[in-house]
Order: C-alpha cells, then sequence, then structure tokens
C-alpha cells in the first residue's frame, strides 16, 4: 500500500544514487526509469494486497447467490484495478488533480456498495481507500480525508447492523496517516539528492574557477617574461652579442621550465606560491622590463596563514604582470606593511607604477585576484594612483598576536 512520489520533474537530469541499482535497493525519491523500477515497485505494493483476504474469503464461501458472487469478484477486480491505477499514475507521470480526485471518488463508491451489498467482510476496502488518500490528497486536505474515509466505514458499519472492530478502525487511520508521513520522506530524500547534486555541480565549478585563475596568473607572468627575455635574445643577436643573447636564452629555458612545474602543480591543486619567492621574481621581471623596482626586503610573516600569504603572493604576481605587460611603467614601488583596520589586524600588500594607469575595466586577472582574496577573507583596491600611475592594494587578515609582536619591533616591510 505503500507509494513513492515521482520526484524529479522532466528535464531537471539523473540525480546521484544510481549506483542503487547495483545493489538492489528500492530508489527512494526518484522517479521510475525503466520496467525494473515498475516491477520493484508493484511488488513492495502486492504485498499489501494481503488485507483483501477477507472479501475473497467471502466470495469463496458460498454464502451469496452465483450472480452476487460475480458481481463481487467484478467488484473486486474493478477496486483492485482503479487503486492500482492511482498508485501508479502517481508514481510515473505527473498527477492531474481532477484525475486523482476522480479515481479517489470511485474507490469510495466502490467500497460504500460492495460494503451494502455483500456485506461487513467487505468494509475493509475502506483501508485502502483511505491509503489512496494518503498517498495523493494534499497534506492538508489529506488530514481531514483519512478520518472522513474511517467515519465512514464506521457508519456503513453500523447501517449493516455491527460496529466495526478496532482491527479496522486502526488499519483506515494509521495506514493513510503513515502514507502521509512517508510522502514527506520521499519529498525530503529527493531534495537532498538534488542539494547532493547542487553541491557537487557547485564544487565542480569551483575547482574550475581555481584552475582558471592559476593558469591565468601563472601563464601571464611566465610567458610575459620569456618574451621580453626572447626580444632581448634577438637584440643581442643582431647587435652581435652572443654570449648576453645565450644568457637570455637560458633565461628563457628556466623560466619554461618553471612554468611547466607550476602548470602542473595548479592543475594537482598543490600549487601555493610564497610571498618571498614572488618578490624574488618581480625584481626579476621588473629588471629584465627596464622598470627601476623598488621592493621590500624578505618580510616576517609570522602568524599569517599559508592561504593568507598565497593570496597575496597571487596579488603580487597578478601586479607585476600587469605592470610589464601593460603600463609602460618606468618605475614600480611593492610595500608590504602590517596595518590596524576597522577589520581587525590586516597585511597590506600596495603596488603602485608611474605608467599610464591602465583601463578603467578590471580584467580576468583582477576579478579572479578578487575572488581569490574574498576566500582568504581580504580584498582588493585597485585603480588610477592619485598622481599618475596605477595602484594596487591588497589586504588579507593576520592574527592580532603576531602583528602585536610585530608592532615591538620594526615594521613587516618599506620600501628600500
Amino acid at each position: 500500500m505503500t507509494t513513492q512520489e515521482r520526484t524529479p520533474s522532466h528535464g531537471e537530469g539523473p540525480l546521484p544514487g544510481d549506483d542503487d541499482r547495483a545493489t538492489g535497493a528500492i530508489r527512494i525519491g526518484q522517479p521510475i526509469r525503466d520496467r525494473r523500477d515498475i516491477l520493484g515497485k508493484l511488488g513492495w505494493i502486492a504485498v499489501w494486497l494481503i488485507f483483501l483476504a477477507p472479501p475473497v474469503r467471502d466470495l469463496l464461501s458460498d454464502r451469496h447467490s452465483d450472480w452476487a458472487d460475480a458481481a463481487g469478484w467484478l467488484g473486486l477486480a474493478v477496486f483492485v484495478g482503479t487503486y492500482l491505477l492511482l498508485i501508479l499514475r502517481n508514481m510515473v507521470s505527473p498527477r492531474s488533480w481532477w484525475l486523482v480526485g476522480g479515481i479517489l471518488v470511485t474507490l469510495a463508491a466502490l467500497a460504500l456498495t460492495l460494503s451494502l451489498t455483500l456485506g461487513p467482510p467487505w468494509l475493509v476496502l475502506f483501508v485502502y481507500v483511505s491509503v489512496g488518500c494518503g498517498s495523493t490528497l494534499p497534506l492538508r486536505l489529506a488530514y481531514w480525508a483519512i478520518p472522513a474515509t474511517a467515519a465512514a466505514m464506521v457508519a456503513t458499519g453500523v447501517h449493516l447492523g455491527g460496529k466495526p472492530s478496532m482491527d479496522l478502525i486502526v488499519p483506515a487511520l494509521l495506514s493513510g496517516s503513515a502514507l502521509t508521513g512517508i510522502r514527506q520522506l520521499v519529498r525530503t530524500t529527493a531534495e537532498l539528492r538534488r542539494a547532493r547534486a547542487t553541491v557537487a555541480h557547485l564544487a565542480a565549478n569551483e575547482e574550475r574557477l581555481r584552475l582558471a585563475r592559476d593558469l591565468h596568473d601563472l601563464l601571464g607572468h611566465s610567458l610575459s617574461l620569456i618574451t621580453l627575455k626572447s626580444e632581448l635574445a634577438g637584440r643581442m643577436l643582431a647587435a652581435d652579442h652572443p654570449d648576453q643573447a645565450a644568457r637570455h636564452a637560458a633565461a628563457v629555458e628556466q623560466v619554461s621550465r618553471q612554468a611547466l612545474v607550476d602548470v602542473r602543480e595548479a592543475v594537482t591543486g598543490y600549487r601555493r606560491p610564497r610571498l618571498a619567492a614572488e618578490l624574488a621574481g618581480a625584481q626579476v621581471a621588473l629588471t629584465a622590463a627596464g622598470v627601476t623596482a623598488q621592493l621590500p626586503a624578505e618580510p616576517d610573516l609570522t602568524g599569517v596563514p599559508e592561504e593568507q600569504e598565497s593570496a597575496l603572493a597571487w596579488a603580487l604576481r597578478e601586479a607585476v604582470t600587469n605592470v610589464v605587460r601593460h603600463s609602460g611603467a618606468r618605475r614600480c614601488t611593492v610595500e608590504v606593511l602590517r596595518r590596524e583596520t576597522l577589520d581587525g589586524p590586516m597585511l597590506q600588500l600596495v603596488v603602485q607604477d608611474d605608467g599610464s594607469g591602465g583601463s578603467g575595466t578590471p580584467g580576468n586577472g583582477l576579478t579572479g585576484l578578487t575572488e581569490r582574496l574574498a576566500k582568504a577573507g581580504g580584498h582588493l583596491e585597485a585603480g588610477r594612483a592619485p598622481q599618475r600611475g596605477f595602484r594596487l592594494v591588497a589586504r588579507v587578515p593576520v592574527t592580532a598576536a603576531a602583528t602585536a609582536r610585530n608592532q615591538e619591533g620594526d615594521p613587516v616591510g618599506s620600501g628600500t
């Protein structure tokens, strides 16, 4: 007598849990896919048809005339067919409320007619009517229809000269009520499956975004440096300085090999650049581009979590790449400082150049950098400098204890 609700609607795609087929489990909260699912759920429904034993015994008892027995068998067959139509309609296709209501009215009419004409053994049919109400009607309506069905069974029994026993009243009430609970359980299970699919989809999207950000930052920096070194090597060859050209070519090879390593690490998710290494790389890239670099000494990162340091390192890489590729700057200043802000202690990276100031629209690099800093609890400010050039400020939170220890000595970093 149990049933499953159809979920989800057509077009939503498969839901997780397809491994249930391999284990032979009933796929709770999922739509029927094939004949095997229909047969499996029909098997569970057929178990509860054992409650039809009293009407069957009544027909086999020779208590009625041949015409009455024939009418009884026909009525019972129509009742069972209508009941299965209601349950299967509820499982395999979207519900049409007018059709569901018509089927329920038909079941109730058959139960009443067969009980009045063939006697008390047929009162058990009202239990199936109660189950149909609990499995198909809206919950608020089902809470009224189930007691009404039980009351109709009691009234019919009294009219027949007796009173239905608790063996019928309790199943009529509990079976219908249990079906309303099962429907809510199925609905919750379906929602959990959809939520799990959504979480998996979001995780995949997040991984794609991470990979896109890492590859953009890694390859943008490395390819810019390779381009600069290649141009310098070409100039040295044209000027008949093969030794200097060879050095630049060797630098191109070294940067290319490191880029391959970085890409592999990014793809596998282990790429976490360090701020000190990025400062050294920034010095090389800016010098190769003919930009006068003013960078701090190796900063003290005591108390700075690895994720926050990595976010600042990415910010420095992106900022230096933009200086080399787009700004046309002749001078670039980098500062790493600790600041007390309204949001608490922050480690701040400032990169400022004297170039053209860039365009007013942020590109993919700055957009990805903003997302990366936000994940680390920080934020990004980027735009034209007050006098000339472009200024990028990235901040990430640090522990208050580390900031207090640092304030006892010198600042973390300043221009040198």
